[in-house]
């Protein structure tokens, strides 16, 4: 290889290059072939298919695309099935939304109701298209979110997801299994009373509760210290656990007043995407009152010893075992700092292997 640094510099800009091409080229595939999809699907809904030319027409058209492109795939028989599945999901959705019998019927009386219902859900059915962010997101991955999402909230709440956080199918399998959606933003919090408008719901949307720690191996009764360590043993799960954004700053960092006297919070993370320090304490017992008091000091002390100039307001978290809803709103109440509470869920390890053993035993 030419040693020329001129050369090296080039090469490394070339590859670079080269490599955002195939990714523009790897969206460009998958865009047609998803379109591709999408318009089968909506095909298979608005042509009725399968009640015009008989229950076998699936079949019968996966042998005929396959006899018309032999060296392509995905005209499988399962696969064609997913293409009505993946259109039917969204049509379905988005008819079941539509405006109330009661203003259809005053825009046209001279019309019967359900007449204009079926033209309605028809011509839907016959023009809807594909939205664009369908097509940074794999196949698989939309199989995925078709099979096991209920409505169309929760798919794109995963479908933004996918895409910003580059998610494998794994992931997201993963993800929807320990009901992210259900979980992110369930935390109680003040933003409300503390954060201007334009950030409540986006301060809201970086926490959740309840975090699922199934990934420590602790035992079932522990202390705050032991469940701080297993968490820095596993700081990349526990990031993966916190979302996206967040990156660890430092445990039991000191916090020194001008006074002299320290102070140490247990966890400090900050979130990129937002400019916020994250102060999160940990708590292996049922939320009290006075966690509030002790996270409040702490984000106001990282407010004035860390947070720069450009940064937003920081936020303070406190993770328990469990929580009394009246007790934490009342707590929260008249408190200055944007603050908020969530719980953790920990599966002990014998338990988790004694299901495993069960579940092989049934296979």
């Amino acid at each position: 290889m030419l040693a020329d640094s001129d050369y090296v510099q080039w090469l490394s800009e070339l590859k670079q290059r080269y490599r955002q091409s195939q990714a523009k080229a790897a969206v460009h595939v998958n865009h047609g072939m998803l379109e591709f999809y999408w318009s089968l699907g909506r095909d298979i809904v608005a042509l009725k298919a399968e009640s015009k030319w008989g229950s076998n027409i699936l079949q019968q058209l996966s042998a005929d695309l396959k006899e018309a492109f032999p060296k392509q795939t995905g005209f499988s028989y399962t696969n064609i099935k997913y293409m009505r599945q993946w259109y039917s999901f969204y049509y379905e959705q988005i008819t079941n939304r539509q405006q109330p019998v009661g203003e259809i019927e005053s825009t046209n009386r001279q019309q019967p109701v359900g007449e204009m219902e079926n033209q309605n859900r028809q011509q839907l059915a016959d023009e809807m298209v594909m939205p664009d962010k369908f097509a940074f997101v794999p196949w698989g991955h939309h199989i995925e979110l078709i099979s096991k999402c209920h409505s169309l909230q929760e798919a794109f709440f995963y479908i933004n997801q996918v895409i910003n956080g580059n998610w494998s199918r794994g992931r997201l399998e993963d993800e929807i299994k320990g009901d992210l959606f259900a979980r992110q933003g369930g935390a109680i919090t003040n933003f409300d009373n503390t954060l201007p408008a334009q950030q409540q719901t986006l301060a809201q949307e970086i926490l959740k509760s309840p975090y699922n720690f199934a990934f420590l191996e602790i035992q079932k009764e522990h202390d705050e210290k032991q469940l701080e360590e297993a968490l820095i043993s596993n700081i990349t799960r526990f990031l993966l656990e916190l979302g996206q954004g967040f990156s660890f700053v430092g445990r039991q960092m000191e916090l020194q007043m001008p006074g002299g006297q320290t102070f140490y919070p247990d966890l400090i993370f900050y979130h990129i995407p937002q400019h916020r320090y994250v102060v999160v304490e940990l708590k292996a017992v049922k939320y009290i009152p006075e966690f509030a008091g002790k996270l409040n000091f702490y984000v106001t002390a990282v407010d004035q010893l860390m947070k720069g100039e450009g940064d937003n307001p920081t936020v303070g978290l406190v993770i328990c075992k469990s929580t009394d809803k009246t007790v934490v709103e009342w707590s929260l109440k008249d408190i200055c700092k944007p603050l908020g509470v969530a719980t953790y869920q920990l599966e002990e390890v014998v338990e988790r292997t004694v299901r495993e053993i069960e579940a092989q035993t049934q296979i």
